[in-house]
């Protein structure tokens, strides 16, 4: 057996895409595989020896600027959110030199990594009935070692969309820079006909995560951290002398340009009103599972905003194991006990009909 024959034996064992309703990654858009394969061996860490890269880089900056109301954004194309959070809070604090930052309980566990990481004090605003963060509870939690407050558009849990704007208001009030984590958000929102604020279009907006590996169906990885004002960039910077750059204020050093031209190439192949569309199905299909699902007793934990939705749902971690051994994939939550679905572009009409068949009969036998 060659190697190549062995390597498509393992891959094969992987659970595809098709049989997912777990994960907010998907299959990357056929255009986004093209520019990939062209990018193969670029890399951006040292960016005066690819610099038609380095370009492009730029270029698609500006692409997501503008979707994010601000096309002179300041930012850098990175492995995903987690290292988009960690850069973000990293440099606040550079700036503030405090030692906390203040974020919701529906926050992404990668605020465990940044607290451990940066050495700051995480502090966890509760959340309201409609699992939104409660802004009393996080101006209580502010004081002058504050270096940031974070809210979430679209939590992994349920996503939910925190109050963004109120959170503004109170990042301007307080003079503390606030961090918008839409690293699935992010390219959901701006082509969605309900129009939710969250990014640079308020004020005290200072940075944001997005990641086009997600509903941008980029190849993986492709993260992104952007910012309003180029000072938390220089507050990243460190000295490179034996680069063809003399600083850099990336986290990894070597940084490959496939995620770059795979996401520039989806979103200029699609267009804004490609990617309404996309946002549009993924919206639909959640509604389709809604309906389908509430007609077996299954309620909603919220009212989907975007494609995400939780059902409550007695012995869930019983029914994802029973339908893992079917080899399909979902999660669960535990407060409260529900089944969690994300309803990616792969989620097609063929995926929904079968999954809530199979789901049917597991909880039939749970």
């Amino acid at each position: 057996m060659s190697v190549i024959d062995e390597l498509k034996n393992i891959r094969a064992r992987d659970i595809p895409y098709s049989r997912v309703l777990s994960s907010m990654c998907t299959y990357p858009h056929h255009v986004a595989i093209e520019a990939h394969n062209l990018f193969l061996g670029t890399n951006l860490g040292d960016p005066g020896i690819f610099t038609g890269t380095r370009e492009l880089e730029e270029k698609l900056i500006s692409i997501l600027g503008k979707i994010l109301h601000y096309e002179n954004a300041e930012g850098y194309i990175c492995s995903g959110g987690t290292e988009a959070n960690i850069q973000a809070i990293r440099a606040a604090r550079n700036i503030l030199k405090g030692r906390n930052v203040v974020i919701p309980e529906s926050a992404h566990f990668s605020f465990e990594k940044i607290g451990d990481i940066l050495g700051v004090e995480v502090r966890r605003a509760r959340l309201d009935r409609d699992y939104r963060v409660d802004i009393d509870n996080v101006e209580s939690l502010v004081d002058d070692e504050t270096v940031a407050i974070t809210g979430i558009a679209g939590t992994t849990e349920l996503g939910q969309i925190d109050p963004i704007d109120d959170l503004s208001k109170l990042a301007v009030e307080k003079n503390i820079p606030l961090h918008v984590d839409a690293a699935f958000g992010g390219l959901i929102l701006p082509f969605m006909n309900r129009r939710i604020p969250f990014d640079f279009e308020l004020d005290g907006v200072a940075s944001i995560t997005i990641d086009p590996h997600k509903m941008g169906m980029a190849t993986i990885p492709a993260g992104g951290i952007f910012f309003r004002d180029k000072k938390f960039i220089e507050a990243l910077e460190i000295e490179t002398p034996y680069l063809t750059s003399e600083r850099q204020y990336t986290l990894t050093g070597t940084r490959p340009g496939t995620g770059v031209a795979s996401a520039y190439a989806v979103l200029k192949h699609l267009g804004a009103e490609g990617m309404k569309k996309i946002t549009e199905g993924c919206l639909e299909k959640t509604s389709i599972l809604v309906e389908e699902l509430s007609q077996i007793g299954l309620e909603t934990v919220i009212e989907p905003i975007i494609n995400v939705v939780c059902f409550r749902c007695r012995n869930a971690d019983r029914i994802k194991e029973e339908l893992y051994r079917r080899r399909w994939v979902i999660s669960t939550i535990r407060k409260p006990e529900a089944i969690r679905l994300v309803v990616m572009p792969h989620v097609d009409d063929e995926v929904v009909s079968n999954f809530t068949s199979e789901l049917k009969k597991v909880i039939k036998i749970v």
